[in-house]
């Protein structure tokens, strides 16, 4: 086993990591319950924004602004693209066609990627943020400002996602959506807008997290289509509902995802941390379940 100060600085990289995947898993949650969609196109949406952002700062000289905002904004309008296109026909087919729904446009997207940013001839692509340039020290680990933005946005989105849910009109219509479709319709709650207003924000974030994964981890297209699995992993555990056990979650599939860096005899299966946590957590609770229905009946 390594000594602790190995270990030090991939708390930091992993909790920046967790951070990220709470964004991402708040995002999927939240269009989950508007409408019923498992959002598994998250990540290659973020990548394409990310590859785009790349092509306007590193080619075309553009400001820096510009090419995040436009990773935003490509991401935000391909999403609320398909939302509006596939949405309403989606609405009344059954849970498992939803679920299964969005692979088809991660598989395109991921199809465009290669094509226009192919990786042949060992091609190398970074994309920095400036605030990586700056942080402090904690002990003797550096931290940037990056991992600080990458932690904190997990923080504010989940606590203002869960306030947004509560206390604003359109955070308690779907809500109520996630309950009866049909019931909510009938009360008068404009149904596609609030559908719309869920691929949206969705797509918004899935461009955050696109940004934030480029620097942290890599700008690739396949790690970052596919890194959706961890966010994934932690909306499992959450069973698609609590926004606060996604949070938890992906924190603890980040940190332990980093975690065992260190360990040589381990480091080689990190990847697999996502499915081992989802799996051990939905024994848990199934269990758990179980046996309170046995316990009520008795």
């Amino acid at each position: 086993m390594p000594p602790w100060q190995d270990f030090e600085p991939f708390i930091v990289s992993g909790l920046a990591l967790g951070g990220v995947y709470a964004l991402s898993g708040v995002g999927l949650v939240v269009l989950y319950r508007a409408t019923g969609v498992l959002y598994l196109a998250f990540g290659a949406v973020g990548a394409l924004g990310a590859l785009i952002t790349w092509s306007l700062v590193t080619r075309a000289g553009t400001p820096g602004w510009v090419g995040w905002l436009t990773c935003v904004v490509v991401a935000g309008g391909v999403t609320l693209g398909y939302g509006a296109i596939f949405g309403p026909a989606l609405a009344k087919r059954d849970p498992l066609v939803k679920a299964v729904a969005t692979i088809g446009l991660t598989l395109i997207l991921y199809g465009v990627m290669d094509l226009l940013w192919t990786t042949s001839g060992g091609q190398a692509r970074s994309l920095t943020l400036p605030t990586d340039n700056g942080g402090f020290s904690v002990g003797q680990v550096q931290v940037t400002w990056t991992q600080v933005i990458a932690l904190g946005a997990g923080v504010v989105l989940t606590v203002g996602t869960g306030a947004f849910l509560r206390f604003t009109k359109l955070g308690t219509a779907m809500r109520a959506m996630a309950n009866d479709r049909e019931i909510t319709a009938t009360l008068g709650v404009p149904v596609r807008k609030v559908e719309a207003a869920a691929w949206l924000g969705c797509g918004v974030l899935s461009g955050i997290a696109g940004l934030l994964l480029a620097d942290l981890v890599a700008l690739d297209a396949t790690t970052l289509t596919f890194l959706v699995i961890s966010s994934l992993a932690a909306v499992l555990i959450a069973r698609l509902r609590s926004i606060t056990v996604t949070f938890v979650a992906a924190i603890a599939v980040g940190l332990i995802h980093d975690l065992l860096t260190p360990i040589t005899s381990l480091s080689n299966y990190r990847d697999m941390t996502p499915f081992v946590i989802a799996a051990i957590a939905l024994l848990v609770l199934s269990r758990h379940q179980v046996m309170t229905q046995s316990r009520e009946e008795a």
